[in-house]
C-alpha cells in the first residue's frame, strides 16, 4: 500500500484528503464528539510541512440529497470551525464540493492554506461512484489522499473514482489503522477476546468466523446473538436476556469472567438497546469490565463509540477505530475497496 509519506509532495503541491468527519450530531446538529475529526490532524500537520495546498473532502451521515432540511444539518461548516480551532489555525469552508466558484477559490489558494469543501453526499454520484463526479473532483488537485478508513469497505467515488484520476496514498491515520489491525490478527497476546453486538448479523459473521479461528473466546451479544445457528468451543452466546432487549445478569457475569482473563480484547457492537437506560446495563457493564483489564484493548464502530463517550470511557482504550464495517471486513480477512486502489 501506498503511504503518505512516500509522495514527492513540492511546495504549492494541491492535495486533495478524503478524511472521515462522519461525527455524531446531536438533535440541534451539534458536533457531540470531534474523535474521527481529530484523526485527520497528524495528515494535515504533515502536509503543512511540505507547504501544500489542502483540501478536505468528506461525507457525513446519509443525508437526502433532495431534502432542503439534510442540507442544512448535515452541512460540514461546524466540522471546518471545529477543525480551526484544533488546528489553531484559518480553515476556510466552501459550501459545495464542485463547480467552477469551487475551481475558482481552489486556484486562488496559496501554500499552506486549508479549505474543507462541502458533504459529498449532497450528490447522489458519490454513493454512485459516479467517474465523471469523480473526475471533477481529482481536477481540484495534484495528489490524492485516504485518510477516511471507516469508509475503505465502500466502493464510493471519493474512495474508489479519485484514484483512478490522480496519484494516491495512504493518509497517517488510514496507515494506523491497518497497522493495530494486522497486529491483532498476527501478533496479538494471548488470550485474545472478541467481543460482539449490533444488530446488522450479514455484517458481522464473517468476522466473527474469522475470529473463531483466531481467537481464544468469542463473546457475542445484541441481537445478533438470536441469529447465530451454530456452535464452537470458542462461542460463547447470552444464556439469558432483558425483554430480548439486553443481555442478562448471569451473560454479563460469565462475559465479565472471560474478559478478565484476556490479554488482547476486540470490541465491535453494543450487547443491547444501550440508548434506552433499561437496556443498557449490559452494554455499561461489559464497557466498563474492558475498560478495567490490563491488556491491549480496541473498540469500533459508530454505535460502541457512543456507548464508550456515553459511559466516559474514551481514555481507558488503547486504540479506538474509526471503521465498523471497515474493521469488521478487515478482520474477517475480506479485501476493502479502498485498500485495494492504494497498492502499489
Amino acid at each position: 500500500m501506498k503511504t503518505l509519506k512516500e509522495a514527492k509532495i513540492k511546495k504549492g503541491s494541491s492535495v486533495l484528503v478524503r478524511a472521515g468527519f462522519d461525527c455524531p450530531l446531536g438533535s440541534k446538529g451539534e458536533i457531540l464528539d470531534d474523535y474521527r475529526i481529530r484523526t485527520i490532524v497528524p495528515t494535515i500537520r504533515y502536509l503543512l510541512e511540505k507547504e501544500a495546498k489542502i483540501i478536505l473532502i468528506s461525507h457525513l451521515d446519509r443525508p437526502n440529497p433532495k431534502s432542503e432540511k439534510d442540507l442544512k444539518r448535515y452541512t460540514l461548516g461546524p466540522v471546518a470551525l471545529r477543525l480551526e480551532k484544533l488546528l489553531k489555525r484559518k480553515v476556510k469552508f466552501l459550501n459545495d464540493c464542485i463547480g467552477e466558484r469551487i475551481e475558482r477559490e481552489i486556484r486562488k489558494m496559496k501554500p499552506k492554506e486549508i479549505v474543507v469543501l462541502e458533504n459529498l453526499r449532497f450528490y447522489k454520484e458519490e454513493k454512485e461512484n459516479d467517474l465523471g463526479f469523480a473526475k471533477k473532483l481529482s481536477e481540484l488537485a495534484d495528489i490524492f489522499v485516504n485518510d477516511a478508513f471507516g469508509v475503505c469497505h465502500r466502493s464510493h467515488c471519493s474512495i474508489v473514482g479519485i484514484p483512478r484520476f490522480l496519484p494516491s496514498y495512504a493518509g497517517l491515520w488510514l496507515e494506523r489503522e491497518i497497522k493495530v489491525l494486522t497486529y491483532v490478527l498476527k501478533n496479538a497476546k494471548r488470550p485474545l477476546v472478541g467481543v460482539f453486538g449490533g444488530v446488522k448479523i450479514k455484517t458481522k459473521l464473517p468476522a466473527i468466523k474469522r475470529f473463531l479461528s483466531l481467537a481464544d473466546y468469542v463473546l457475542v451479544g445484541g441481537k445478533i446473538a438470536r441469529n447465530i445457528n451454530f456452535s464452537h468451543p470458542k462461542l460463547y452466546l447470552p444464556s439469558d436476556f432483558r425483554e430480548n432487549m439486553d443481555i442478562g445478569p448471569r451473560t454479563i457475569n460469565r462475559f465479565k469472567g472471560i474478559i478478565l482473563k484476556g490479554k488482547t480484547i476486540v470490541w465491535n457492537g453494543p450487547l443491547g438497546c444501550f440508548e434506552k437506560e433499561e437496556f443498557a446495563k449490559g452494554t455499561k457493564a461489559i464497557a466498563e469490565a474492558i475498560s478495567r483489564n490490563k491488556g491491549f484493548k480496541i473498540a469500533g464502530g459508530g454505535e460502541t463509540l457512543l456507548a464508550i463517550l456515553k459511559y466516559h470511557l474514551k481514555k481507558k482504550f488503547n486504540f479506538l477505530s474509526t471503521g465498523g464495517g471497515a474493521m469488521l471486513m478487515f478482520l474477517g480477512n475480506e479485501r476493502l475497496p479502498g485498500l485495494e486502489v492504494l497498492k502499489d
